[in-house]
């Protein structure tokens, strides 16, 4: 099967301020570090910018969860994810094993389980990290549920990360998930749509041959190709496709999907996809070739090839394949299939913490880890304010502008307000740049942690020069060489002032 990558979507337009000198001082209840505190963390910011050594937590979770009933155990499918990713964690292990002059192989351990409000019962798994050839660790809690005893109708999982040296790392939260008692088999409404499955969105397919646990395979994406594993699923985007158009112009649609739709599966970690897929709801092995309702959590569905004979995805132990499909004599709207095209779909979430700990005297937790959202430019002429609107925000958080600081006022666990730097504060013949100045925006905590985000802030310049006007004398060649590169480093993903969607 030939996989098929996808174009990358459009970036969002940037905020933009325009050059001006400041005259005048922001209100005195705004916060700065002291001299001697603010010069060493610009140093330490200074050298995270030059070689980002980052870390980051990636958890991978479903949207549902089937509640379990007495004794049973209905364990979560698909299970917890979590991986480690960026270069600050081996650097980091280095560092804590050159200082306790001791344990070599340092390695990080998890515990995850469901969060304990309104609750007393809180079953951990023990997760250990394996390296994937990316790199990257990861992990997996297989044997995760929520008993009936537990009444509430969202929970979250919790995660807390150690070295084997019995640091502790932090603690990190997955989204919230609902509870359910079991899919529905209730033609769905758009009426109730917090079941329902939306373009856009991202699910897992997971095929459970008879019935049994231990032959879960999940639709994933490994060397380029797609395959069958029973060890890691995969994240996709389901969006709905315009079946009048061709494959390759592949214009998307909003709207929830239902029965009958053509739509595109695209992995999320490589942007690789399938054609374009007519997905159909199954019933006892039959693929249902005249329902259009809106399609559920953790339904069973089938994807047949758009324009084909009845084929279908899919899956051989772990290849992933066509299977044409039976046609049935006595009821035309049916094609009878066999166990391995019936997938099961669910939705599903992702949360990414990023911080770098390697150059900062950390000795606490890089928990909680601030996530911002969105940003909100007010103001402007003499004194713009940059409001950071986010989560987990706390007092001993500044906002800096590449290796800037800007002075900031913590409002609450949801927003910072920040005083815009004047252009002027990243080196004075940087006034003179004839383009617009695009730099970083990080979050950092007292002690030098620091906190990235895929947020950006412009400046642009409010004149342009005119053709053959001569720059001033005194402006050297190289003046702008350090943005430059810092320019570079974080435009070249196009991430502006908008949290990638």
């Amino acid at each position: 099967m030939d996989p098929q990558r996808q174009a990358g979507a459009d970036a969002a337009e940037p905020l933009t301020h325009p050059y001006r000198p400041r005259s005048r001082s922001p209100p005195r209840c705004w916060l700065r570090s002291n001299p001697y505190q603010a010069d060493l963390l610009r140093d330490g910011v200074r050298r995270y910018l030059q070689l980002p050594a980052e870390q980051t937590v990636l958890i991978l979770h479903a949207k549902v969860a089937q509640k379990s009933y007495g004794n049973e155990k209905r364990f979560f499918c698909p299970p917890p994810c979590v991986y480690l990713g960026g270069s600050g964690w081996k650097l980091k292990q280095e560092q804590l094993t050159a200082r306790d002059m001791g344990e070599a192989g340092l390695r990080v351990w998890g515990y995850m389980g469901l969060d304990t409000m309104g609750s007393s019962l809180m079953e951990t798994q023990k997760l250990s990290f394996e390296e994937q050839p990316d790199a990257k660790g990861f992990g997996c809690a297989k044997a995760l549920y929520i008993s009936d005893a537990d009444k509430r109708k969202h929970f979250r999982l919790v995660l807390k990360l150690f070295f084997s040296n019995g640091q502790e790392i932090g603690t990190f939260h997955s989204k919230l998930i609902k509870v359910i008692s079991k899919p529905s088999q209730k033609k769905q409404s758009l009426k109730n749509t917090d079941l329902c499955i939306s373009s856009g969105s991202k699910v897992s397919l997971f095929n459970r041959l008879r019935s049994q646990t231990v032959s879960t395979r999940y639709l994933s994406v490994e060397g380029g190709a797609f395959i069958a594993s029973a060890r890691q699923w995969a994240a996709f985007t389901l969006h709905l496709a315009d079946e009048r158009c061709t494959q390759s112009e592949f214009p998307l649609r909003e709207g929830y999907i239902r029965y009958g739709s053509v739509v595109q599966l695209i992995c999320t970690a490589t942007g690789i996809t399938l054609p374009p897929l007519i997905i159909r709801k199954v019933s006892k092995q039959y693929a249902m070739l005249d329902v259009d309702e809106p399609i559920s959590q953790l339904h069973k569905c089938a994807f047949q090839f758009q324009g084909s004979d009845r084929m279908y995805l899919c899956l051989s132990t772990e290849k992933v394949i066509q299977f044409q499909a039976s046609p049935c004599p006595k009821e035309a709207n049916r094609e009878l299939l066999n166990d391995g095209s019936c997938w099961t779909i669910i939705g599903t979430e992702t949360v990414e913490y990023s911080f770098s700990e390697s150059l900062a005297c950390a000795r606490e937790p890089v928990s909680p880890v601030p996530l911002i959202t969105a940003l909100q430019l007010s103001g402007g002429g003499d004194v713009a304010m940059l409001e950071v609107q986010g989560e987990h925000f706390h007092a001993h958080l500044k906002v800096w502008f590449a290796d800037v600081e800007a002075e900031t006022m913590y409002r609450s666990p949801k927003s910072l307000m920040c005083v815009v730097p004047d252009v002027s504060a990243f080196g004075s013949d940087w006034r003179w740049l004839r383009y617009p100045i695009t730099v970083p925006l990080l979050l950092v905590r007292d002690d030098g942690l620091i906190y990235s985000s895929s947020f950006t802030f412009t400046y642009t310049p409010e004149q342009s020069f005119l053709p053959g006007q001569q720059l001033p004398a005194d402006v050297p060649q190289d003046s702008d060489m350090l943005l430059n590169s810092i320019h570079q480093e974080f435009t070249r993903t196009n991430f502006h002032l908008f949290m990638q969607s």
